[in-house]
């Protein structure tokens, strides 16, 4: 045994230095394996990875055919990556940007207008009202505004039901919320191309998801199908939300504590309706069983 092991190369001393470089390594490796994970990118990495195998058990065996083909293509894998995975580049910068280091980075704020918010859900979700509506957090949303319709309105409860009232130019879009104003209706919002979702879910929802896959924002949706909320956030969709649970994933995502907040009761008929907004009401559940799929990407 003696003599078996001094044929073997010897190893390096752990230091600091080495522990801290190995860390470093592990943790670029592990948020690759996270950016990729459940995305068409994975198949696609794991060719990159055969590829590169190949090649090393041809130089190691002495493949030289296979070491001549390999040796043409294993180059160009750098710039193969930049173009196939330059979406998952951007978003694994952007997370890495939205953390907090050594305690930099506070300071997140929740739109300061998210009763109008909440009323507004909640007048619409039992008439099955579609609507996507974007809160921006640290990540500006400047591309998306300037694809919509600039508004620039403080935010209240009859202003969005105003936007979201079915066969209004501005009802198809997705509304986006920079602190306490409205910024911009009817925006176009990147859709997610996760394989994993279920196919029940809409283009609402899949803008949803998207436009959080892109930045650190926060979206609410309202399911014009089954009157249901859900809630977007990193990736990923939380359906069937009540109003309560609604505002309290809103003060997570935005790191805010409010104990002593106001609860809006889930019943509509306690909320007094305005004159416009008992009109809207009924155009609403007129064309309720008429309105056709929900979309949000409509040119």
């Amino acid at each position: 045994m003696a003599q078996f092991l001094r044929f073997l190369p010897s190893l390096p001393t752990l230091t600091r230095t080495s522990a801290i470089d190995i860390l470093l390594v592990a943790f670029l490796v592990y948020q690759a394996f996270m950016v990729v994970r459940g995305t068409r990118a994975a198949p696609i990495l794991v060719g990159i990875f055969i590829m590169m195998a190949l090649y090393g058990l041809s130089v190691w065996a002495g493949l030289e055919a296979l070491h001549a083909v390999l040796s043409n293509v294993v180059p160009l894998i750098g710039l193969a990556i930049i173009v196939l995975f330059h979406s998952e580049i951007r978003r694994t910068l952007a997370r890495l940007g939205r953390k907090r280091w050594l305690g930099l980075g506070a300071g997140y704020r929740a739109p300061e207008s998210i009763n109008e918010i909440l009323m507004a859900v909640e007048v619409m979700a039992p008439k099955k009202v579609g609507a996507l509506i974007v809160l921006e957090r640290d990540i500006g949303l400047r591309t998306f505004v300037e694809s919509g319709v600039s508004l620039e309105a403080r935010i209240t409860r009859d202003l969005l039901l105003s936007i979201f009232a079915p066969g209004l130019p501005l009802h198809d879009g997705a509304v986006i919320v920079q602190k306490d104003r409205v910024a911009a209706a009817a925006c176009f919002l990147p859709l997610t191309t996760a394989p994993a979702l279920s196919r029940d879910l809409g283009t609402r929802h899949r803008a949803a998801i998207g436009i959080t896959e892109e930045s650190d924002c926060l979206t609410i949706v309202v399911s014009e199908e089954t009157g249901r909320i859900s809630v977007g956030a990193f990736g990923e969709l939380a359906q069937g939300l009540s109003l309560a649970e609604v505002r309290e994933r809103i003060n997570r995502h935005f790191e805010v504590h409010q104990p002593g907040s106001m609860q809006i009761d889930e019943s509509p008929a306690d909320i007094p309706l305005a004159p416009t907004t008992s009109a809207f009401m009924a155009e609403t559940a007129r064309n309720a069983e008429t309105r056709p799929a929900e979309r949000v990407n409509q040119p």
